[in-house]
C-alpha cells in the first residue's frame, strides 16, 4: 500500500506547533553517515479559531476488519485502522507520503545505503504507561518473522539481512534471530542492516507489518489481545469500543507523544460493505467521508459537489487457482484473458476513469517501462479454448467466480461473465462472501476464479511483483515459476536503478505470459468527503493520517 522515498533524513521542528526537537549532538551517528535534510516535512496546521467545537469524525471503511493485529493484517480496511491505533518508526506526510518522524525522531543512513540508524524519541510510552524503546521493535519484528505466526506480510521484512532465512528456515539449516539485521544498540537507538540498497525501505517503516506491538500484552491475552479491554498500542488514537459489523470507536490517546497537536477527539468507523447504504448515510449527513461509491450511482454521484475522484496506485484483477482444472492449463487462462473486454468494463460499468489493464503494475512508477500484455481478442480466445479441448466452450466445466460483497464487484463480475459466455461459450457462476470469509477462502485456495485487488505498499514495481514468488504470503494462486523467483531476487540485489527496472520488466513479462492472474483495470479512488473535514489531501495511496485531520465549522 506507498510512493516515493527519501534516502536520508533528519528531524527538525515542523510548522504550526508540531515540535520535533533537533538533535544537535550527532555522536550517535557513525562517521561518514549522513543525517538529514528536512525538506518536505512541513505539515499545515489549522488556526485555533477555525476548529469546530466538536472534533468527531465518522467515516465508512468498507468492511469489517479481518483482524486488529497489525502484524496479521493484509487488507486496506485494516491498514486504515492500524494507522490510527499504532505508529511506526516513521509516518507518511499527509500530502506527499514522504516518511516523516514518528517513533523515531531522526535517522541516518550509511554511504553504502544498506545500514540505517534510527534515534527513538525520549520519554515515549505505550498506552498503558510502559516505556517504548528500540527493543520493542526488535521483539515485534521477531514476532512477524517467527514461522509459527505465519504472517502473510512477513516478506516486508525480507530486505533485512537474514530475515527471509529466519522466516523460512530452509533446508533444515536453522538461522538464529540474532543473525537478522535488526539490533537495539541502546534503549533509544535501533540499527537496521539490509541485504542490499532498498529504495523503498523508509516507506516500509510506516507500514503496519513493521509497527511495534506490546509483546507482554500478546503473551498475556493471546488472540484476545486486540479487544478494547486488553489492547495496548502507541498511536494517536486508542480503541474504546468494537461491535463487529456495527462500529469501531476510537478516542484520542492520552499518551501519544504529539497529542497536543491532534485535533480529533473521536473517530467512529462504520464497517458496512453496503456502498448504497453508505452513500445514503453520507447524503443524510450521517457520515463525513466514504471511500467507495456504488457503480450503479456514479452518474448521480458526479452531480454532487462533495464527490471526488483521484489517482490510486492499485490494480484490480482476477486470480486463478492454477492447482486445479481447468485453470491449471495456461491456454485456458489466456483464453479467459483474451475474452475480457476491459475497455468496455471501464467505460460502461465503472464510468470513473479507471484504466484498462493488461499488466499488473500500474502506470506512473518512475523509471518503469511502458509495456502491455494481450488485450481483448475474442477470435484468438475461442481458438485457444478449443486447443485446450473445449471447442466453442463445449465440455467446459461450470466454474465459479468468488468476490467479496460489494455492489461494484458484483456489477463488474456480471459484465465479465456475460462477455466470457459470448466469447468463449462457457458458463461461470457468481458467489459472493463477506470480507473475512472471502479472505479465508482465497488464502486457502478454496476458489476457482477470485476477485482480487492490490494497492501498492510503496512506489516501486516490487510491491506489485514480489507477491507472486513461490510460497509468497500473498501469492494465493498456487503458481510457481523458478525463473520469475530468480528475477525478483536479482532485482533486490541490483543497485543500478535502470538495470533494476529492466529486471522487473522481464519478470512481469513472465507473469503476463503465464497469467496466474487476469489484470482487469487500474484503480482510481472515488468517494465523498465533507468540506468540513480538513487535513485530508489527495494522494495515490489514499492515506490520510488521522492525527492530521480536523473538522471546521464552515
Amino acid at each position: 500500500m506507498i510512493t516515493r522515498t527519501m534516502a536520508i533524513a533528519v528531524a527538525v521542528g515542523l510548522a504550526g506547533g508540531l515540535a520535533i526537537p533537533c538533535i544537535a549532538d550527532e555522536s550517535w551517528v557513525p562517521a561518514g553517515w549522513k543525517v538529514a535534510d528536512s525538506a518536505g516535512w512541513k505539515v499545515e496546521r489549522p488556526a485555533a479559531d477555525k476548529l469546530a467545537a466538536k472534533q468527531h469524525l465518522k467515516f465508512n471503511n468498507g468492511a469489517e476488519p479481518e483482524t486488529l493485529d497489525p502484524q496479521l493484517m493484509t487488507g486496506v480496511p485494516e491498514h486504515t485502522i492500524a494507522m490510527a491505533m499504532f505508529e511506526g518508526l516513521t509516518n507518511p506526510h499527509p500530502r506527499t507520503l514522504e516518511p516523516m518522524p514518528g517513533v523515531a525522531v531522526s535517522w541516518a543512513i550509511s554511504p553504502c545505503l544498506t545500514c540505517y540508524r534510527f534515534r527513538i524519541r525520549e520519554g515515549l510510552t505505550w498506552s498503558n504507561g510502559d516505556p517504548l524503546t528500540a527493543e520493542d521493535f526488535v521483539r515485534s519484528w521477531k514476532r512477524v518473522l517467527d514461522p509459527k505466526l505465519a504472517a502473510q506480510y512477513a516478506y516486508q521484512l525480507y530486505p533485512l539481512q537474514n530475515a527471509e532465512e529466519y522466516n523460512k528456515q530452509v533446508d533444515g539449516k536453522p538461522v538464529a534471530f540474532e543473525q537478522v539485521g535488526v539490533k537495539a544498540i541502546d534503549p533509544l537507538t535501533l540499527d537496521v542492516k539490509l541485504k542490499a540498497p532498498t529504495p523503498y525501505f523508509l516507506q516500509l517503516t510506516y507500514f503496519e507489518t513493521l509497527f511495534p506491538v506490546h509483546i507482554a500484552t500478546i503473551e498475556k491475552h493471546g488472540i484476545a489481545w486486540t479487544r478494547p479491554e486488553n489492547i495496548v498500542a502507541n498511536g494517536p488514537f486508542r480503541l474504546v469500543d468494537h461491535k463487529p459489523r456495527q462500529h469501531i470507536k476510537l478516542a484520542k490517546s492520552e499518551t501519544y507523544w504529539d497529542r497536543a497537536n491532534v485535533a480529533l477527539t473521536e473517530v467512529e468507523i462504520d464497517p458496512a460493505d453496503d456502498t448504497n447504504a453508505s452513500m445514503n448515510r453520507y447524503l443524510n449527513d450521517e457520515l463525513d467521508w466514504i471511500r467507495a461509491v456504488p457503480a450503479s450511482r456514479i452518474d448521480e454521484a458526479k452531480k454532487h459537489p462533495d464527490y471526488f475522484v483521484q489517482a490510486y496506485l492499485g490494480a484490480y484483477f482476477y486470480a486463478f487457482n492454477v492447482k486445479d482444472k481447468p485453470f491449471d492449463d495456461v491456454r485456458v487462462r489466456r483464453a479467459f484473458s483474451l475474452a475480457t473486454h476491459r475497455a468496455q468494463i471501464c467505460r460502461d460499468v465503472l464510468k470513473s476513469g479507471e484504466i484498462p489493464a493488461t499488466r499488473h503494475t500500474p502506470p506512473g512508477i518512475h523509471g518503469y517501462p511502458d509495456f502491455a500484455g494481450d488485450d481483448f481478442d475474442p477470435i484468438a480466445a475461442r481458438k485457444l479454448i478449443g486447443e485446450a479441448g473445449y471447442p466453442d466452450g463445449k465440455g467446459f466445466p461450470e466454474v465459479e467466480l468468488l468476490y467479496n460483497t460489494n455492489e461494484s464487484h458484483k456489477l463488474v463480475a456480471e459484465a465479465i461473465v456475460s462477455i466470457w459466455k459470448q466469447a468463449l461459450g462457457v458458463t461461470v457462476k457468481l458467489r459472493n462472501a463477506e470480507w473475512k470469509v472471502y479472505l479465508d477462502e482465497v488464502d486457502h485456495l478454496k476458489y476457482q476464479v477470485a476477485r482480487r485487488g492490490w494497492i501498492g505498499d510503496y512506489g516501486d514495481p516490487n510491491t506489485f511483483l514480489d507477491m507472486f514468488v513461490t510460497g509468497g504470503g500473498n501469492n494465493n494462486t498456487g503458481w510457481s515459476n523458478a525463473e520469475y523467483d530468480a528475477l525478483i531476487k536479482q532485482a533486490a540485489e541490483t543497485a543500478d536503478p535502470a538495470a533494476r527496472m529492466k529486471v522487473f520488466e522481464k519478470a512481469e513479462r513472465i507473469l503476463i505470459a503465464e497469467l496466474p492472474i487476469l489484470p482487469i483495470y487500474h484503480y482510481v479512488n472515488k468517494g465523498f468527503k465533507s468540506p468540513l473535514l480538513k487535513g485530508w489531501f489527495e494522494n495515490v495511496r489514499d492515506l490520510h493520517p488521522f492525527q492530521h485531520l480536523y473538522m471546521v465549522d464552515e
